[in-house]
């Protein structure tokens, strides 16, 4: 590449980042011409071309990248003390690109109209009625729970390996899509992550590769979330980038799944968040309300929380203090703490769709 159509390329960066601060105020535009526009034939494309393969063609393509910049490295490194500036362009400029390709294939879906006015669930909320919906999410789950054949104390292991898990997760989005049709998701592409153990140190679930479509689920998760970490990042897939409502999409396409223990887990998902959300708000209510989820609930949850401590190292502290700025440099004021914020909308669609 010639030394002027680098500068050219760096000097795009910086406008890339303005223009992205001006299509923030244009959320309608995002939402028609490029979330509900351009944006599900690109995702089509790319499941099609990697869903098929059985393995992460995205995991390959990262260790790829990594290879190719440790080599330029390696060759160029000496540059940095002879041509400093040249040194500095050549980073700019691929920087710029990855920006560019980021943006186009996936990105631009942090600046779409946000969920809760698509469906409706923007207004505020009382604690009243985060409590009477956590009592409700209560029953539902105590209910579940013993359907399930279960005493109230034994923790509910799912029966089905992981890749019956993800086939199952798309039939959730099938029903789902009879209510909200831009919601529908296919093809599939998901999978297991190869780099499962390299995620949980850094304590992330799953993640979404942009470039090829593909959805990856940490295997290392063997609970109760697997189920919804794998509906949380197809929702990713289908263009809702913030983690609140992937968040929120996951719970539905888990609760309208056909399958009972599909469904338990989606509703003992949304439960913990709101009963979290009740012990911030008022401890004394939690405290009162804890006793009433069956034991076998809370050991579900304890084994979740005790398998993420089993893993804690400072190296996550720094991952997710990277992933939070990252958030926030693309649309999610609240950065990593957005994940919480799905609780609102959690408590908007049960009191419009009471169960």
């Amino acid at each position: 590449m010639r030394k002027r159509t680098k500068l050219i390329i760096a000097l795009l960066l910086p406008v890339q980042f303005f223009a992205l601060r001006i299509l923030r105020g244009f959320p309608e535009f995002i939402e028609t011409y490029y979330s509900q526009g351009v944006y599900p034939y690109l995702a089509k494309i790319s499941r099609y071309i990697f869903g098929w393969v059985p393995f992460s063609v995205g995991d390959l393509f990262y260790l790829l990248l990594v290879i190719l910049l440790l080599r330029w490295l390696y060759k160029n490194v000496r540059r940095l003390k002879r041509s400093p500036v040249s040194f500095f362009i050549d980073i700019t400029a691929s920087i710029s690109i990855i920006y560019f390709v980021f943006n186009m294939m996936w990105g631009l879906n942090y600046y779409r109209v946000p969920l809760n006015k698509t469906l409706g669930l923007e207004r505020e909320y009382t604690t009243e009625e985060l409590i009477s919906t956590t009592k409700r999410l209560i029953a539902k789950s105590n209910q579940l729970h013993r359907e399930l054949g279960y005493k109230d104390s034994i923790k509910i292991d799912l029966p089905y390996s992981q890749k019956e898990i993800f086939k199952k997760s798309i039939e959730g989005y099938k029903n789902l899509e009879e209510i909200y049709p831009n919601l529908h998701y296919s093809p599939r592409s998901i999978k297991k992550s190869g780099w499962s153990l390299g995620l949980t140190y850094m304590g992330y679930s799953g993640y979404y590769n942009p470039l090829t479509g593909e959805a990856q689920v940490n295997n290392l998760i063997k609970t109760y979330k697997f189920p919804v970490v794998a509906c949380h990042e197809e929702a990713h897939q289908i263009g809702y980038a913030a983690e609140n409502e992937a968040n929120f999409i996951a719970t539905l396409a888990t609760l309208h799944n056909d399958d009972p223990y599909i469904k338990y887990s989606g509703y003992i998902f949304a439960l913990r968040y709101c009963v979290n959300e009740i012990a911030r708000r008022d401890f004394d209510t939690y405290e009162a309300l804890l006793p009433t989820i069956n034991f076998g609930i809370l050991e579900s949850y304890r084994e979740m929380r005790e398998f993420w401590q089993s893993y804690e190292n400072p190296f996550e502290d720094f991952s997710k203090a990277f992933w939070d700025q990252f958030l926030k440099a693309n649309n999610q004021s609240k950065g990593i703490m957005s994940y919480s914020y799905m609780v609102a909308l959690v408590v908007n669609y049960f009191e419009e769709h009471p169960f």
